[in-house]
Parts: structure tokens; sequence; C-alpha cells
């Protein structure tokens, strides 16, 4: 089908007497059609599936419809960095438009704009746009996922010293410490899925604000396009705070990797040498020779230090206007926020499946510990029924004298544990020495837990069970997400295909 028109009218040009400013050219409408056009797919996917409604409710002749899709199958097969842009003609919507023009012309093209406006259009390609990339986010923390298993099954009985306010507490097991990180990434899988759910509605179809006199199929769009509900109310078709909701989300990502990030770093140093990352994810010292910095983890923690305020930001966005200015109700920086989780997932992937991890010099550190403390003073509360704070003031005590002596923990004697108790309370306890290096014994320490969550053998081979169970519901939920997605996508070829033949 084929038009009369010979002259293209920008849409500036029918209301403004003054083409764009070369200033606001370069500041505004370069950077939003550079954005957009990372959108492009998801450009021609709405154009598609509103085209397909409209024939299929007999807003458009068959005949029109045919020519505006056969158009877009053409524009499907570009590729974006080829797709032509003028600057002057507006945002991605009217290029895509001029394209058409071009090729059937405007009356003919331009009826591929009924019964919607560039608000609900443009808010339902951001709304594919962040679907897809939350998705791909998903999937790199599922392999990240899959990395942290392995090591904890690795360590499942790796000793290590356990910290608080940066002095050893209690001795420790690596793959506890690992497995507490899963439980911690798998409620943030949560939370982004929960967060997609609101992303992944439509807003196709409520137009600029109050909806439309046309008859619109909205549930059809909805269906054609993917998504799992729509957006109910016309006046919320262009809020953004599901993408507000979805880089939330994103945040607690990067929270976790920054505490997983910082932990490995310190303990990767000189002083502690707990962990090694692979050379592979290192770099060197320009000056000093024998560095090997972990610049892999710096990378990440970096990254991790904008992510804290990525979701004020976006709320910083929509104070001012309150609801009435919806050009101000996007998250530009979404983008940024999505591409940054998805690399550092990938980064910290290569970290964790190549880590080093020193046992034995984690086991050494243990030795000289006092971090048994407070097993021995459970036992004396066990055996000799005093109450937990009288202990706390012998154990403490002893804790004290040893110190002050040179004496480590495999030296301290019922004898002198007695001492301390006679200095604090004026009891002995006569526990004997076997009963005391038992106590003091860290590997005893970790097979004697036994409440649920602890780091004992059972409850580490329990966790390590519940953390497979969790990695598997995620990697079934984005692979089902994905599965209604392509079938989404099926359906809308065969009702364009139906529509074209």
């Amino acid at each position: 089908m084929t038009s009369s028109t010979s002259h293209e009218t920008l849409l500036a040009e029918a209301r403004l007497s003054s083409p764009p400013a070369s200033r606001l050219t370069k500041h505004y409408a370069l950077p939003g059609l550079d954005r957009e056009r990372k959108q492009f797919h998801e450009f021609v996917a709405v154009d598609l599936a509103h085209t397909t409604m409209l024939v299929e409710e007999g807003i458009l002749s068959g005949e029109t419809g045919r020519a505006i899709l056969q158009q877009l199958l053409k524009i499907r097969n570009i590729e974006p960095s080829d797709f032509p842009v003028d600057a002057r003609k507006g945002s991605f919507l009217l290029q895509i438009e001029s394209y058409l023009f071009a090729a059937i012309g405007e009356d003919v093209g331009g009826q591929m704009h009924t019964g919607r406006s560039r608000i609900d259009q443009g808010s339902t390609v951001r709304r594919l746009y962040k679907r897809n990339r939350i998705l791909d986010v998903m999937d790199r923390l599922n392999e990240f996922q899959d990395a942290i298993a392995d090591q904890a099954r690795r360590h499942a009985s790796t000793l290590m010293p356990g910290y608080t306010h940066m002095q050893q507490a209690q001795p420790w097991v690596f793959g506890h410490y690992l497995l507490s990180f899963s439980s911690r990434l798998h409620d943030s899988f949560v939370r982004l899925a929960q967060a997609y759910g609101r992303v992944n509605r439509n807003p196709l179809g409520t137009v600029g604000l109050a909806g439309t006199s046309w008859p619109l199929n909205r549930a059809r769009t909805t269906e054609l396009l993917g998504f799992d509900g729509q957006v109910e109310n016309s006046k919320l078709g262009r809020e953004a705070f599901d993408a507000a909701d979805a880089i939330c989300a994103l945040s607690f990502i990067m929270a976790d990797l920054n505490d997983l990030a910082t932990d490995l770093h310190l303990w990767s140093s000189t002083e502690f040498g707990l962990v090694e990352c692979d050379d592979s994810y290192c770099g060197t010292s320009s000056i000093f020779p024998q560095k090997k910095n972990p610049v892999a983890l710096e990378t990440i923690r970096k990254a991790a230090g904008p992510a804290v305020n990525w979701l004020s930001s976006a709320l910083a966005t929509f104070r001012a206007e309150g609801t009435g200015d919806q050009a101000m109700r996007t998250v530009s920086h979404i983008d940024d926020a999505l591409a940054t989780t998805e690399g550092m997932l990938d980064l910290f992937t290569g970290v964790i499946e190549t880590l080093i991890v020193h046992k034995d010099h984690m086991a050494e550190s243990l030795k000289g510990s006092w971090c048994t403390a407070s097993n021995l003073a459970d036992v004396i509360v066990r055996d000799r029924g005093l109450s937990f704070r009288q202990v706390h003031h012998i154990v403490a005590r002893a804790v004290r004298n040893a110190v002050a002596q040179g004496l480590t923990p495999d030296q301290l004697t019922s004898a002198r544990l007695d001492e301390a108790a006679i200095e604090t309370t004026g009891i002995v306890l006569n526990l004997g020495d076997s009963a005391v290096r038992e106590a003091l014994d860290p590997r005893r320490f970790v097979e004697t837990r036994i409440t649920e969550g602890s780091v004992g053998p059972h409850q580490v081979s329990r966790l390590l069970e519940r953390a497979a169970e969790e990695r598997a519901a995620d990697r079934q939920w984005a692979s089902e997400a994905r599965s209604r997605l392509i079938r989404a996508q099926f359906s809308l070829n065969d009702a364009v295909a139906r529509l074209v033949a």
C-alpha cells in the first residue's frame, strides 16, 4: 500500500516556530536517543503488538495493518546500531514512524499511533526492557550462587576463626560462612523476582492520562507482549515506581557482594592470609615488585559504593513534581544499575570459582586463640550447675591471668582455672585437665554445635541441602519466566504472520 503524502512534517514543526537549539539536541535529544537505541527491539515489539491488536479489533483495516506490519518486520531485522536516526525528529517512537512514513506515507504509517500516547508507549517499552534485563541479572545471580555452593561444599569442614569487632570470637567453618551468603543472595533473588512482578505489568492502553475512546483490547497486547498483568489505573501508566522497586532490589544484591568482597579482601591481606585470589584476578605494582593486588575484589567494592544511592536518587527524581509532571517519571540510571549488577556478579563468579583457600593457615590461626572460651563456660555451667554470668567471670579472669603469664589455651590447667574461680567467686570447680583441654579444642567446639543453622557438621550438611533447594527454585523461576516470554513471542509472530499473509 502506498500513499500520496510527499512531505513529512516533523512533530515539533506543527506547534513550535523554531527548530531545536543545538545545545538542546546535544544535551537532551542525543543522550535520550542513545538510551532508547538500547531498547530498539522492545520498541518494535510494542509497535507490532499494538498494530496487531488494532487490526484484530477492526480499528485499522487489514490493508493498512498489513502495510504497517510488513515495514515493522523489516525494521526488526535491522541491527540497532544501523537504524537511521535524525535527532531533529525526536524520540525513538518518532524515528520509527519516520521510517514508516518514508516507505508507506504518513497517512498510512501514522495510523499506527491510533489509541496510544508516547507516554504509555514509552512506558511499555521501558518495562519490557527492564524485565528482560532483570532476567539477565537473575541468570548471573544463579551462576554466582552455583560458584559459592561449590566452594561451600568443598569447605564444609574447614575450620577458621570467626570474628566480631574484628577480634576472634569463636571457631567457625568457611563453608558455613559462604552459606550465609547463599541465604542472603536467595533473599535478594526473591526480592528481585517480586520487583519483576511489578515491572511486568502492561501500561499500553492507559494512553496519556485518562484512557481513550478507542475500543482497545488491552488484554490482547498484554498477552502478545508476555506481561503478567495490566497497569489498571490509567493515571499510573507513566509511573516509574516499578523501576525504583527494581533498583532497590539491585542495591541489595550489591550490598551482598560488597560484604563478601570486603571480607575476602581483608582475609587475603598478608596479616590474615586466610584466602588468596587467583593470579588471573589480580594485578601488580609498578614500584613494589612483591605486590599481588586483589584488583577484582577492589573493583567489586568500588562498584558497590554508588549502589547505596540508587534508590534515593530514584525517589529524589519523583519528589519535587508530585504526580502532575509526568515527564519526570523516569529512572534513567536503572540501565547503569542493571549493567553494574550483572557485570559484578559475573566478575565475582570468576573470583569465587578460582579462590585459593589456605586451610592449613586457617587452622593454624586458631592455635593460641582463646576463641573457644565460651565453650569452656558452657561446659562449666552444664557440669557444675552455676549461672552463666558467674562462669563468665571465672573464664574471663582465667583468660586474663593466662595472657598476663604468656600462656596459651593448651597450657590452661584445671588448677589455674580454679585460681580464677576463687578470685572471682570463691568457688573451686575441680573440672579436671582433660575436660579443660577438650572444652578449648576448636574441632570439638564445632562438633558440639547442635542448634539449627549452626556450624555443626550435621547442620552444615542441612544448610547445603537447603541452599541447593533454594538454588533449584530460583533457576526454575527464571526458566519459567523466560519460557512465558518465548511463548508470548511466538504468539506475536503468529498473529503478525496471519495478518501479513
